[in-house]
């Protein structure tokens, strides 16, 4: 069980998956080390190929999965499937689509988010804190 204050707390970590470097520093240069002040820090696993964000998330120690939806040659949307499917209690997963106009492809997918290119970092940032608040125990 995680600290109840955001200061103690073990960091969250977040999988960050594309083939394209630059969409996954994209992703972490928005969000930062702590997207929230009432959210602990947050540690990145950047991923650029299937097998090892399966591997990872499969290990349990991943808070939230970041998905690039237009990743290739296997795309965040087919991925996110696949997670939600074989994996017991699955983190919430966060599909970054094509265009706003796919957001219909997450849902399919069962991701609890999406996210269109061009990134929006308050979108974004919005998207992520409130996904990762259900990875933290509620303060009293």
């Amino acid at each position: 069980m995680r600290s109840v204050t955001a200061q103690n707390a073990a960091p969250l970590k977040v999988l960050v998956y594309s083939d394209d470097i630059n969409t996954r520093q994209q992703v972490i240069l928005a969000l930062g080390r702590r997207p929230h002040p009432d959210l602990p820090e947050v540690e990145y696993v950047e991923v650029a190929t299937e097998p090892v964000v399966i591997q990872n998330m499969d290990a349990g120690h991943i808070d939230l999965a970041i998905l690039d939806g237009e990743a290739v040659p296997a795309g965040g949307m087919g991925i996110a499937k696949q997670l939600k499917d074989e994996i017991y209690q699955c983190p919430p997963v966060l599909v970054l689509t094509g265009r706003a106009q796919d957001a219909w492809l997450a849902t399919w997918s069962r991701a609890e988010a999406a996210v269109p290119h061009p990134l929006d970092p308050v979108q974004l940032g919005e998207a992520v804190v409130r996904l990762l608040r259900s990875r933290v125990p509620a303060t009293s």
